[in-house]
């Protein structure tokens, strides 16, 4: 457990007028700010997370072990604790406080019904008594434990919470104040959800937190009071010590009103089951980065979305529709500036795919996020792709540019003259010619090609004629876009939209296209094998984005059907609605847990062990998607299929999920065969 290492212990008076011990210096980073003014919104999460990882540690920690048995007084620490308070607020109160005696009496009515789990308690566990690494978010020491006893863990945990419960109006002093309001700084029921895993305990077995909140502001009033009346006597060491006591009545007005409302110790649908299952858990950096993300989101990218709406709508019939609107790209500087970039790709951001499904999730929820964030398709396969497969003179050329943003990509595989289903069908021919290749071909449904600073294709081309390997005769090529030959024919619509915000899909000719044989990718007949490693990622934050559009669907479905009225109710008083809405958060959970299911298997096994979890997810998230998506346009009536709101092109988003990246039809034969395979290796080990 991170504490300063003890050098000697004085027992004697005399030396400095009580016992003291000596201790190790530890180097690093004492907080005085709490709202950590200094810090990025992703350090402040993550200096959150740390904190409440180690108190979670200090409270598991063993006291029999540590040899620590008779320390404490055992069961009964809350009715200790309201007792002992009182007993030091009396002695030092100078007038008579109407409300801290009301709070006094309440926590004595409202003692815990169990009071008998006994931990190692801090008794003062705030950001400014813990000392971080010089550099990361980790911390490195646990100082000032005067008030440590045994007793229950949630007081300690509920006190270092307070300031997310503390109102914006009341500040002391520059550690004890309000972080409501604080980007970056983590929601209480996420802080809750990690110190739970953190100890190994159901979220839900937690108790209401009134009791321990009102506690930890009685105990500060207490201790604020106490500050006071050294002052009066003119023995107070603190600079502001008169201060504290006009903070009194009002800690103890505050704490009254909370008493009232019922603090829950864990926000289900805020977190979706975040922290759940052991099996799903995200790391402390992916839960920092995601919170980074949501209130980056939340504070730039939603409230530009009616500016870039604008942009396309004054463009439709201008060729400046395939160029990507200022303010998008502003956006992107700024997220690359807060370290918001490339996330989707584990090797550059840190991340497991289970931390970036919950990011995919959150950018799901509108239509140009995953671009803020460089995290768009195509170019994240593609990207993809060549970090697995690329020779270093192709990174250099064409990945640092992508991962950059500087310029943009395409994947070129589906034919129009095939049933493109079956990868083996494509006929675009790849020919060597001595020290280059000639392609001939169409390719359509290109996605990206209609960009001004779409660059490159990585075009999949038969390369061989050998019957005998079905899934040896395809190569991947890389071919630059402004290669004599390369001919854009005509951008393709998606239900009457040409999706320009996502650089359209065109059809694409190339014609005699000649490029040298250093652009192909890994060898000749290697086609399949990267098509099947490129996609296994991109499946997964497919699906993962259409969990975010479907809990954006079903916001505007919940918010219509309490704002409208028909035949004399509310829209959601109408039983099918009800059901409508009960039946979305049904469908919503179950994709949920299925697609983190998958990513936990991509992480842990790999893209060919996690073949048939993200087949089920890949059909699962696009039906899913699509009834919720159709369900929130049946209750908005003709308004759903209006350019006045986001559902019809949710929609057509939701229905070509469907067919991208393979239709459900082909993955439901994969799961098949796939199932058939795993009971069969059943029913022989049980033979």
């Amino acid at each position: 457990f991170p504490v300063p290492q003890p050098i000697l212990f004085c027992s004697d008076n005399e030396v400095i007028g009580t016992e003291f011990y000596l201790m190790d210096h530890v180097k690093g980073r004492i907080f005085r700010d709490l709202q950590l003014s200094g810090l990025s919104p992703a350090e402040r999460t993550a200096v959150h997370v740390a904190a409440v990882e180690v108190l979670a540690k200090l409270h598991s920690l063993n006291l029999a072990s540590l040899k620590l048995e008779g320390f404490g007084k055992g069961p009964g620490y809350c009715r200790r604790q309201v007792s002992t308070w009182t007993k030091q607020y009396k002695a030092s109160a100078h007038r008579d406080i109407p409300a801290m005696n009301e709070l006094s009496d309440w926590l004595m009515n409202n003692l815990p019904e169990k009071d008998d789990e006994v931990t190692l308690v801090h008794g003062d566990y705030r950001l400014d008594n813990l000392i971080f690494h010089p550099t990361e978010a980790r911390v490195i020491a646990v100082l000032d434990w005067e008030l440590s006893t045994t007793g229950n863990p949630l007081a300690d945990l509920v006190y270092f919470l307070m300031p997310l419960y503390w109102p914006t109006s009341l500040n002391i002093t520059s550690t004890i104040g309000s972080l409501q309001g604080i980007e970056g700084v983590p929601a209480a029921g996420d802080l809750i959800s990690v110190y739970c895993r953190c100890r190994g305990i159901p979220s839900d077995s937690l108790p209401q937190l009134n009791f321990f909140l009102a506690l930890s502001i009685f105990k500060m009033a207490a201790i604020a009071q106490g500050i006071h009346a050294r002052f009066l006597l003119g023995n107070a060491s603190a600079p502001n010590a008169d201060q504290f006591g006009k903070s009194v009545e009002p800690l103890a007005e505050t704490a009254l009103q909370l008493v009232k409302r019922f603090i829950c110790p864990y926000n289900w649908y805020k977190c979706h089951f975040l922290f759940i299952l052991p099996v799903l858990k995200t790391s402390a950096r992916g839960r920092a980065v995601l919170q980074q993300v949501k209130d980056f989101t939340r504070l730039y990218v939603l409230p530009a979305q009616e500016e870039v709406m604008e942009y396309y709508k004054n463009h439709t019939h201008s060729p400046q529709r395939w160029n990507t609107p200022q303010i998008i790209e502003n956006l992107k500087e700024k997220a690359k500036e807060a370290g918001l970039w490339n996330l989707f790709l584990p090797a550059v951001s840190g991340l497991t795919q289970v931390d970036y499904a919950y990011i995919a999730e959150e950018t799901g929820r509108c239509f140009f996020a995953p671009e803020v964030f460089n995290c768009q398709a195509p170019d994240t396969g593609n990207m993809e792709v060549l970090h697995m497969f690329g020779s270093e003179e192709q990174k250099k050329k064409w990945l640092e540019p992508l991962l950059r943003g500087e310029i943009r990509s395409c994947f070129c595989m589906t034919e129009p003259g095939v049933a493109s289903s079956d990868a083996a069908n494509m006929e675009c021919i790849l020919n060597r010619d001595e020290d280059d290749y000639i392609i001939n071909g169409t390719k359509w449904w290109s996605s990206g090609a209609g960009n001004p600073k779409c660059k490159v294709a990585i075009v999949m081309c038969r390369s061989s004629q050998d019957v005998s390997s079905r899934h040896g005769q395809h190569s991947m090529i890389l071919v630059p876009m402004e290669t004599p030959g390369v001919k854009l024919i005509r951008p393709l619509t998606v239900f009457g939209q040409d999706d320009a915000i996502h650089g359209g899909h065109f059809e694409v000719h190339f014609e005699n296209v000649r490029v040298p044989t250093s652009n192909i990718i890994l060898g000749e007949g290697r086609g399949f094998e990267i098509a099947q490693r490129r996609l296994g990622p991109g499946r997964l934050h497919h699906s993962m984005r259409a969990v975010g559009l479907a809990e954006h669907a079903l916001e505007l479905l919940c918010q219509r059907a309490a704002s409208r009225q028909t035949f004399g109710k509310k829209l959601h008083q109408h039983e099918v609605v009800a059901h409508w809405i009960a039946e979305s958060r049904l469908m919503i959970e179950q994709t949920r847990l299925l697609t983190l299911y998958a990513a936990h298997s991509l992480d842990t096994l790999g893209s060919r062990a996690a073949r048939k979890q993200v087949a089920m997810i890949k059909v699962a998230a696009a039906r899913m998607s699509c009834k919720v998506v159709d369900m929130a346009i049946q209750l908005h009536g003709a308004a759903g299929v209006s350019q006045d709101f986001p559902l019809a092109q949710m929609y057509s988003y939701a229905r070509t999920l469907r067919i991208a990246d393979g239709p459900d039809e082909v993955h439901l034969s994969s799961i098949a065969s796939l199932e058939l395979k795993d009971q069969l290796r059943k029913s022989q080990a049980k033979l």
